[in-house]
């Protein structure tokens, strides 16, 4: 069991004098953190080419075709971010999901300390975005899920649906039926294609180059949200539009499946493109996720997607999430899981994983967070749970309490990086606790990338590490639906889009991605 307290370093830390920040060894491999290597943010009211305020941190995808290093030593790509489901934090709206493409510019500044900062070294320059549609061609929408009730299509299987009335803004309109996504994750195909993964089904959905739905993933009953004896894909997340209307949903929470707004955070492929990994950000209602504290048994489902077109489920695993210690919350309701925001594979069964801490940063109560890492976990000894057995509608790997079933062997889970070091975040002017300013980390961290430093193949197993931060849409001068809804979030905050880059060394010979 991994525990992280406040105030405790983390295990293996090391004084950068030594050159390294941090060094784990998970299963036989030891890996490196070496320095954090940049810092960037994106205005909070930024919008895209269609008017809409710019979200961009719930996924993230490079493109490695595009990664260049220039002879000043200087680094240019393109980077695809997943927005959120929309500006939802008064309630969720008929917001267009999409993706949004990046070009970016990256100096890295090595010689940066806490006395002499560097200023911001990670550029973002806006291309364009592509918005989502259903297989039919009606937009899919950022709206929470129906309590019953499907949509069909041929080739697909039943596939979650949000009614709304109106334009879904709280304007005039014909109103209608679409596709709910909450997208997470990202995962780019060398045809322009890409999967989305998503929390309301929870669902993984393949779409085209122009953002046609063209194949969904379902998974299997025991992940599926119930209530009331059927499938329920609400999340209880009402429209904005309705406010105190709103028909409540009873339960909020059902007993087995994924807890409301705990689908698929993580998504990731291997290297040779033929295998999709996805990750449930915490255990199932029935293993323990109903509480912050029992909720610690996760599920990693492996689909071999070598026809994408029929997508095949091959195994499945379970990942123990770290613990830390809440300093805000009574010893009677500590250690609390770190769930987790987002899955990297990154050779031969080992992956890199994003947990941390809740309601912890810029715009929160308290601004100093206890746990934010990008961990490891390696799941070549953990027992494989897929069948009947653990996959059934009321089916568990763990109890209720979240006590993992006997002769069930979990991922073996290793701490890496802690992007909370205050000692390397004001290197670059950013920081973790304190003033609640535009350089305070916002709350949720929920993507990762990877990208060499030789700019070519890293066959030096030196790579950038880039994570983003998902900003809520929260902003003082935000614009929804074509720029047609004006809000104001209530908080009063504008919280800025950030983004991390950590340089890192892998396991000698690492190969996360296949040779072109």
């Amino acid at each position: 069991m991994f525990l992280l307290r406040a105030g405790i370093a983390a295990a293996g830390l090391v004084s950068s004098a030594l050159g390294f920040v941090n060094k784990t060894t998970c299963n036989g491999k030891t890996y490196t953190y070496e320095e954090l290597a940049g810092y960037g943010t994106v205005p909070s009211n930024s919008r895209d080419e269609f008017g809409d305020t710019l979200n961009f941190g719930s996924g993230l995808a490079l493109d490695r075709s595009q990664w260049k290093k220039l002879s000043n030593g200087s680094y240019t790509g393109v980077l695809w971010g997943l927005p959120d489901r929309g500006w939802n934090t008064q309630g969720t709206l008929n917001f267009q999901p999409r993706v949004h493409k990046f070009d970016i510019l990256f100096t890295p500044k090595p010689e940066a300390t806490v006395a002499n900062p560097s200023a911001k070294n990670l550029i973002f320059t806006y291309k364009e975005t592509i918005r989502f549609y259903g297989p039919d061609g009606t937009p899919c929408t950022g709206l929470d899920g129906d309590t019953t009730g499907h949509l069909s299509y041929p080739g697909f299987p039943d596939l979650p649906v949000a009614t709304f009335t109106g334009d879904g803004f709280g304007g005039p309109g014909p109103g209608g039926k679409r596709i709910p996504v909450d997208s997470e994750g990202i995962v780019l195909n060398a045809d322009g294609s890409f999967w989305i993964s998503d929390e309301y089904g929870p669902f993984v959905y393949r779409f085209n180059a122009s953002g046609r739905m063209t194949t969904a993933i379902r998974p299997p009953p025991a992940i599926l949200p119930m209530r009331n004896g059927t499938v329920s894909f609400s999340a209880d997340s009402p429209a904005y539009y309705e406010g105190a209307d709103a028909e409540p949903v009873i339960p909020s929470d059902g007993p087995t499946g994924r807890n409301n707004n705990h689908g698929f955070e993580g998504l990731t492929v291997s290297g040779d493109g033929k295998n999709l990994y996805l990750l449930l950000q915490a255990a199932t209602n029935q293993e323990g996720g109903l509480t912050s504290q029992t909720e610690r048994y996760t599920r990693l489902l492996k689909y071999d997607i070598s026809v994408p077109s029929k997508p095949r489920h091959a195994r499945q695993f379970v990942v123990p999430l770290p613990l830390y210690v809440d300093p805000t919350a009574k010893p009677a309701k500590n250690p609390k899981v770190a769930s987790q925001s987002e899955l990297f594979h990154i050779q031969d069964e080992q992956f890199f994983v994003l947990a941390r801490d809740s309601n912890f940063g810029h715009g929160q109560d308290v601004t100093l967070s206890t746990y934010r890492h990008i961990d490891i976990f390696d799941v070549s000894a953990a027992t494989d749970i897929m069948g009947d057995t653990y996959d059934c509608a009321n089916c568990s790997v763990a109890s209720s309490q979240g006590v993992l079933k006997a002769g069930i062997k979990p991922a073996e889970y290793c701490s890496f990086i802690d992007m909370n070091l205050n000692s390397q975040l004001n290197r670059f002017g950013a920081h973790n606790g304190g003033a609640q300013d535009a350089d305070l980390l916002n709350e949720k961290w929920e993507s990762i990338g990877i990208v060499p430093v030789d700019g070519l193949v890293g066959d030096d197993d030196e790579w950038f590490v880039f994570s983003i931060s998902d900003n809520d849409f929260i902003t003082q001068d935000g614009y929804m639906n074509g720029g047609a809804f004006k809000y104001a979030d209530e908080s009063g905050f504008n919280l800025e889009n950030q983004a991390l880059v950590f340089k890192i060394k892998l396991p000698e010979h690492s190969r996360p991605f296949n040779r072109d």
